[in-house]
């Protein structure tokens, strides 16, 4: 088991414009950045990009064996507003992701290989004419589009493990924010809020309740520390590299026991929540790129049990490459896509 103890309690969590930085173009970037913007300035910029991707094989009398025909179809869009009147700075940012599989040895039934809603919307003032702190507010709401699934378990359509609004996540934060043009950002807040939504569906489903949420409960609050980073960074003409830090620090935190006072799950403050979301991306041309992702995310809220029960009520192990990781989620992924830049456009208010 993968745990995260004894850390500072320092967190992060969801800063946008990330987006920004891959919309601009050359002779965008040698302006003055919109956090640095000039007090008589008032305008809106917005803008985005969304990138779909796949890969398809057949094999027939293949010596080396594998699936007779796959196919598999990735979604991105990441997309941004941002208003800017002198010191003051509002900025939302929308990041959407979805992905299927299809393969022969299940009848093409689809499995997910995605599922994401991120959106983070955030009002800061800048402290002095010159200064690279803003004092800011931020509002964060996470969830996923459809049903998920544990596909390691033989009766896995009767069971699904979760489902759009749940889990739900909402944070409010007031803090702080440092930034570096539109590159490079870092938000604490000491006083973050953070409310899990579930269905009863799925709370009651668990002796210990799920995401977090105690069985019989379709909620739970949470008080704590919030820190985010994000920087985007052009290697060269061809690649370049965005990568996303959240944590969290519930204060809140205490070991789950049943009703025999066991300790059934360990948590403290100093067992953070994490989201680390990094992209490499290499571009062919104006449309045509291919990238490199990988996601790991750490909540003691979710674990990981490496055993199932079968229809028998016999306890079977997992049969999963990747059990070593524990509680760690783990997401990475390759994609060929194609990549549509919504304009930058920018307009007075």
């Amino acid at each position: 088991m993968i745990m995260i103890k004894k850390l500072p309690i320092f967190l992060l969590s969801i800063v946008t414009m990330n987006a920004t930085a891959q919309v601009l173009s050359d002779s965008e970037k040698a302006k003055p950045s919109l956090a640095l913007a000039e007090v008589d300035t008032t305008y809106w910029t917005y803008g985005g990009v969304f990138n779909i991707g796949g890969n398809q094989g057949i094999l027939h009398n293949w010596a080396a064996g594998g699936e007779l025909a796959s196919f598999t179809v990735n979604g991105i869009f990441n997309g941004f507003t941002t208003y800017v009147n002198g010191r003051n700075i509002w900025a939302n940012n929308l990041d959407l992701n979805y992905g299927l599989n299809y393969t022969y040895s299940n009848q093409f039934v689809p499995r997910k290989t995605d599922d994401r809603i991120d959106f983070t919307s955030k009002y800061g003032r800048k402290l002095s004419g010159n200064s690279k702190f803003f004092a800011t507010g931020l509002f964060n709401f996470k969830s996923q589009f459809t049903k998920g699934y544990d596909y390691a378990l033989p009766d896995w359509q009767k069971k699904p493990t979760s489902d759009f609004l749940s889990p739900a996540y909402f944070t409010i934060a007031p803090g702080f924010e440092y930034r570096e043009g539109n590159n490079f950002s870092l938000f604490f807040s000491p006083i973050a809020t953070r409310l899990t939504m579930a269905s009863l569906k799925y709370t009651n489903a668990h002796p210990q309740g799920a995401f977090g949420v105690p069985k019989g409960k379709s909620s739970r609050f949470e008080f704590g520390a919030y820190l985010s980073a994000r920087y985007f960074v052009e290697i060269s003409k061809v690649v370049s590299f965005r990568t996303r830090l959240d944590l969290y620090s519930n204060y809140l935190a205490k070991d789950v026991k049943d009703s025999t006072g066991r300790v059934v799950r360990e948590d403290n403050p100093g067992n953070l929540t994490m989201l680390s979301d990094n992209l490499l991306t290499f571009k062919f041309n104006k449309h045509l790129n291919v990238s490199v992702g990988l996601v790991m995310i750490y909540d003691n809220a979710i674990p990981y049990s490496s055993t199932y029960v079968d229809a028998l009520g016999a306890t079977q192990e997992k049969k999963e490459p990747f059990q070593a990781l524990g509680w760690m989620q783990l997401r990475q992924n390759l994609q060929f896509g194609v990549e549509y830049k919504l304009p930058l456009k920018k307009k007075k208010a």
